[in-house]
């Protein structure tokens, strides 16, 4: 099997038509000193990957943009390259956004990591992603991600979020233990059953007959912000308030609510032992 890459980078010039195994791969149908002349546009770090297998006849392309510090995907990259591109790499940039994702359709990589990304994420709706790499954002509630991956990703086989508070391990916070991220990916394994590999380790079948027994109850609940900040209200209010447990009125000498009568029972101390060495008569 004999195997071969090419690649290019957006500063240098490529042919109009290159073929592979009687394949046509194309370059851009602009020049790529324009697509890098744009307004707003720094495409000097992108670099577009081609490898072939003679074996099997077959061809792979990889897109990455890679420590540009933006905030959303530029728009001509999926003008230029989304129709021809099945894994993308957008890790060390900004991104709080995943507006262009649906102009890749292609997609069965999609790398994500060191970027600003949140619970607000809009996932790509694909059959064909089976990797999905978010190590190192903002992602906090587990539970609305795997509802969004169940909706959008069904084939999703590989899955990582390290570094997210929604992952517990001690890259997120130093006072989780290994406990704590296990019953994560109980959770996890329930909820997305045919992964095969989670952050950083294969998915083995004792875990995924675990998370099938009792992942559901593995849930994190965390308290709700709203709530809090309405019980610290009321405590405030009610710290404003000068509560006393006196009587707030006073009562004059002859208004008493006394009673004088005889008592229907005499306590005679039989089996008090503070009481043993007092004789009946000083009773």
């Amino acid at each position: 099997m004999i195997q071969f890459s090419y690649k290019y980078i957006l500063s240098i010039e490529l042919s109009s038509k290159t073929s592979v195994f009687g394949k046509q791969i194309r370059s851009p149908k602009h020049s790529l000193a324009f697509a890098a002349s744009k307004k707003d546009t720094i495409l000097s770090h992108t670099c577009f990957t081609v490898k072939c297998n003679s074996a099997k006849q077959q061809t792979w392309s990889k897109l990455s943009y890679i420590g540009q510090d933006v905030r959303r995907i530029p728009p001509v990259l999926a003008k230029l390259y989304g129709d021809r591109v099945q894994t993308l790499d957008l890790s060390y940039n900004s991104l709080t956004s995943l507006q262009e994702i649906g102009n890749f359709p292609h997609l069965t990589e999609l790398i994500l990591d060191n970027n600003q990304l949140s619970d607000s994420i809009n996932l790509p709706q694909s059959s064909l992603l089976h990797t999905l790499s978010l190590n190192k954002n903002n992602i906090t509630d587990l539970d609305l991600l795997m509802r969004k991956i169940e909706s959008n990703l069904p084939n999703l086989r590989y899955l990582s979020l390290l570094g997210n508070i929604a992952c517990p391990n001690q890259l997120s916070c130093a006072e989780k233990d290994e406990e704590d991220y296990q019953r994560y990916r109980y959770y996890v394994l329930h909820c997305l059953p045919n992964l095969q590999f989670l952050d950083s380790k294969a998915v083995t079948d004792e875990e995924r007959e675990e998370a099938a027994r009792r992942g559901k109850f593995m849930k994190i609940v965390r308290p709700n912000p709203n709530v809090r900040k309405n019980s610290k209200l009321e405590e405030s209010e009610e710290d404003n308030t000068n509560y006393t447990p006196l009587p707030t009125h006073s009562r004059d000498s002859n208004d008493h609510r006394g009673m004088f009568g005889k008592c229907r029972s005499r306590y005679a101390g039989k089996y008090s032992e503070g009481n043993r060495f007092i004789v009946n008569n000083d009773l």
